[in-house]
């Protein structure tokens, strides 16, 4: 009797255990499963990753090799470096393309056995990579009928692509390696930059110690051509395109200073580095000698660079950098289109060889009518005349904080209620001996009392 019990309770407790064992085989069978899964879709989330970077530098492909012209594949290389790797400890730029290579390079008889990549995607933000021999066949060979502007950072050939397009390809001089340091800025500095008044960086080219930099063509010429170029009795440049273009301009610079960040010191703004398009809006080129500046620095001391008569003392005397020095420039380029004068003309008696200290004097002893270029054919009203000369002494001010920013210089272009008395009337109460204009420009400018040493600055 006692062994009839105990067999049904034996058997009932090996279904339970068989159960539990049955449960946690299942479990563990279920974990497993989950973590294979989950190991499965990182590692692929990973693999993604890699094959499309989003971050705000391009992957690396640290050599260019060579492959056949039909193979033709763009290659975007850069890595993160010092760009100047100046002793003197000048501005942080960050993307290197000095690793782009191309050792296997070989010419021979009459052509060039060119070198070309296999790289990822040649759309990856920065514009593409254009080969040798790609360039040579848009310029014809850099054929010396295609060359639309020439100057010490090198030659601007006019190209047409295979595609149709139309570009302006910058062949880089490679003065002591200064071709590699004006590319590796500009590639930074507005490799992935889109504003309709700057232009834009279509794509590179990279053998050898050769650097090309290939821009949207701008169709009108530049700045500097039509201001002091022979363009006849009355210049094409009536005081409303003046305008638009300085106030073109003036937009660039701003999103170049408060668009972005870091924000972008141009460091060489004149006319010459002004395009215009059939439109005549401005577009900012020519970035070789731009300078970032993050948010948590208020200035860089870097080497003075520059071109002669734009350069602002500050800047010229202690190499102190920030956007103000841009805001100076463009002072001295607002002025150059209002007078049709250069900056520094040694043509002229000696009280007008420089632009800044006549326009002041001139200014002064209210002869404000006299500053405007006298090919104008029709000049501007007293309002309008009195309003752009009060931006221009703001933005030369000796004193850098008292310059605007660019944003406010465009808002002071932009707005016909320029508010003069209010303003002027707070400037008087605070500083009886205000370095601003009134409305009346009576507020004499006195000469500077800076030597000029801008001789360090970079003639261009």
């Amino acid at each position: 009797m006692t062994e009839a019990n105990s067999t049904p309770s034996v058997s009932l407790k090996l279904l339970v255990l068989v159960a539990i064992l049955v449960v946690f085989a299942v479990v563990i069978v279920l974990l497993i499963f989950f973590l294979c899964l989950r190991g499965s879709r990182s590692w692929k989330r990973r693999k993604l990753a890699v094959k499309h970077s989003s971050g705000s530098i391009p992957l690396v492909s640290k050599e260019i090799m060579v492959v056949k012209t039909s193979d033709l594949t763009p290659a975007t290389t850069s890595e993160i470096g010092d760009v100047e790797g100046d002793p003197k400890k000048e501005a942080d730029v960050k993307v290197d393309i000095g690793a782009v290579t191309a050792g296997k390079s070989e010419v021979s008889g009459g052509g060039a056995h060119r070198s070309e990549v296999s790289v990822e995607d040649p759309n990856i933000g920065w514009g593409r990579w254009y080969s040798m021999s790609e360039v040579e066949l848009a310029t014809r060979g850099f054929a010396e009928g295609n060359v639309i502007g020439e100057g010490g950072y090198g030659v601007v050939y006019r190209g047409i692509l295979q595609d149709g397009s139309v570009v302006a390809v910058k062949n880089l001089l490679n003065n002591k390696g200064q071709a590699e340091k004006e590319f590796k800025v500009e590639v930074e500095a507005i490799g992935k930059v889109r504003h309709k008044n700057l232009v834009r960086l279509v794509g590179y080219c990279a053998e050898g110690a050769r650097r090309m930099l290939v821009y949207e063509y701008v169709d009108n010429g530049n700045l500097e051509q039509w201001l002091h170029g022979d363009v006849g009795p009355v210049s094409p440049l009536t005081w409303d395109i003046r305008m638009r273009i300085a106030t073109g301009t003036a937009k660039g610079l701003a999103y170049l200073h408060e668009g972005l960040e870091p924000k972008v010191v141009h460091r060489d703004i004149k006319s010459s580095n002004i395009l215009l398009d059939k439109n005549w809006n401005a577009k900012v080129s020519d970035f070789g000698l731009a300078k970032l500046l993050g948010s948590e620095k208020t200035h860089v001391t870097t080497r003075v660079m520059g071109t002669f008569g734009y350069v602002a003392p500050e800047y010229a005397s202690s190499g102190m950098l920030n956007e103000r020095s841009d805001v100076y420039s463009f002072g001295v380029l607002l002025m150059e289109i209002i007078t049709g004068r250069s900056p520094i003309d040694y043509s002229r008696p000696p009280g007008e060889m420089n632009l800044v200290d006549w326009f002041k004097a001139m200014v002064a002893s209210r002869r404000s009518e006299e500053l405007v270029d006298p090919l104008i054919e029709i000049p501007p009203s007293p309002r309008s005349l009195k309003r752009v000369l009060l931006i221009c002494l703001r933005c030369i001010d000796l004193d850098v904080v008292k310059r605007p920013k660019m944003g406010q210089i465009v808002h002071m272009l932009e707005t016909d209620d320029f508010p003069f008395r209010s303003e002027l009337r707070t400037v008087r109460e605070k500083d009886p001996v205000s370095s601003h204009a009134d409305v009346s420009i009576k507020v004499p400018y006195p000469p500077p009392k800076h030597a000029e040493t801008v001789e360090k600055s970079r003639w261009r």
